[in-house]
């Protein structure tokens, strides 16, 4: 897979190329912002996708047991995590799939704890639902953005369920076991459903990714784990995400509530996408990791080299680098006119992520060093004109 070509995507419905202008009131913008890549998907998906369309018949479709072993396979095999087919409830999405967890465990008013700054649906999730927002933001260090575990205990005394973003978008942490037992722990300590976000859990560029699952395996707390090859293998389109159980209940439960609310016509090409991905798509994973680091590497060193206002915080996992502008002097609006007046790029403003985002912006790294350079190229010379 050569991720050094450029694919234009514009005239192609994308929402990050020809849509920007909606978000960001400008056409002349450079996209970096949606959290999709720029990068074909892996050949054998296409492949298995081409094998449907040429069957042409596109009526009612059940996913085959199949995908579930192909899913399963993976799991053990990247995590190390023994989950069965019996375990899996397949959604499309992961932001609906955890808005109907919500709907089918909590009741109007529960409390529901996230740790801001963090992935903006998750506010439009627990307030659409009418449940109570609870944050718990993350705390910076020296040494990076780390969970308050004394704030969070406190939280949870009020709280019914949290929901977890592991890997963190957009801090890109990287959560290790320690801290995932930690948080099991208290977890179990006030019976406080987990509900874990990992949809950028193969996205690892240093260290390694617990299944929170699986760090709190022997505790009494409930846990459930939403996961997708979208963000991994760059098929957001197509919809197809799933949900790990612990609790055979729990997951009956949800399937009342799927099958109430008419949740679950299946998607031949994203079924075929899907277990192509998990059975054939782990070189073209690699090979995407390893340009992906060397992106955001270059990213850090020709931000601390050319401008030295700017701090990059390196992400642990994800294609998202989260990029302090504090030393800009700017307050929030200031700095979004200035990155698209001036600068001419369509970031994703720290805001949107919660208060604790202010001064900050996230920038999309899994494109073609082509594509990275044209933004930084603008970013740097907008810099230079506002130190001048």
């Amino acid at each position: 897979m050569d991720f050094q070509n450029v694919i234009d995507r514009e005239q192609t419905n994308s929402m990050k190329w020809d849509f920007y202008p909606d978000v960001y009131g400008a056409d002349d913008l450079w996209p970096m912002w949606v959290a999709d890549m720029d990068f074909q998907a892996p050949k054998p998906v296409l492949d298995a996708m081409h094998e449907v369309i040429n069957h042409g018949v596109f009526g009612y479709h059940r996913r085959p047991n199949s995908l579930f072993d192909a899913t399963t396979s993976w799991l053990k095999h990247r995590f190390d995590w023994s989950v069965s087919a019996e375990q899996i409830v397949f959604t499309p999405g992961v932001v609906p799939a955890i808005s109907h967890i919500i709907q089918t465990f909590t009741e109007k008013g529960d409390g529901i704890i996230i740790q801001p700054p963090v992935y903006f649906p998750f506010y439009a999730l627990v307030n659409n639902n009418e449940r109570n927002l609870l944050r718990n933001p993350l705390q910076e260090t020296e040494e990076g953005f780390t969970m308050d575990f004394e704030d969070l205990e406190e939280k949870m005394k009020e709280a019914e369920m949290m929901i977890l973003c592991s890997p963190h978008n957009p801090i890109g942490r990287v959560w290790t076991e320690e801290e995932l037992t930690k948080l099991a722990e208290l977890a179990e300590k006030h019976g406080v459903l987990v509900v874990s976000d990992e949809i950028h859990a193969d996205i690892i560029l240093e260290g390694k990714h617990t299944p929170f699952s699986k760090a709190a395996a022997g505790k009494d707390v409930e846990t459930m784990t939403c996961l997708a090859p979208s963000k991994t293998f760059n098929l957001a389109s197509l919809q197809l995400s799933y949900v790990v159980f612990e609790n055979s209940e729990s997951k009956k439960a949800y399937e009342n509530h799927l099958q109430r609310e008419f949740v679950g016509i299946n998607n031949p090409l994203a079924s075929a996408a899907a277990e192509a991905a998990y059975r054939h798509g782990e070189e073209w994973l690699e090979q995407m990791l390893e340009y992906v680091k060397d992106n955001v590497q270059h990213v850090k060193q020709y931000v601390e080299n050319e401008m030295p206002e700017v701090k990059v915080i390196k992400p642990e996992g994800t294609y998202l680098i989260w990029i302090d502008m504090h030393g800009l002097n700017m307050e929030n609006k200031e700095l979004e006119q200035w990155l698209r007046s001036d600068a001419k790029l369509a970031l994703s403003d720290g805001p949107n992520f919660g208060k604790e985002g202010g001064g900050f912006v996230r920038m999309n790294a899994a494109c073609p060093r082509e594509t990275l350079e044209e933004g930084l190229r603008r970013l740097k010379e907008a810099y230079d004109r506002l130190m001048a």
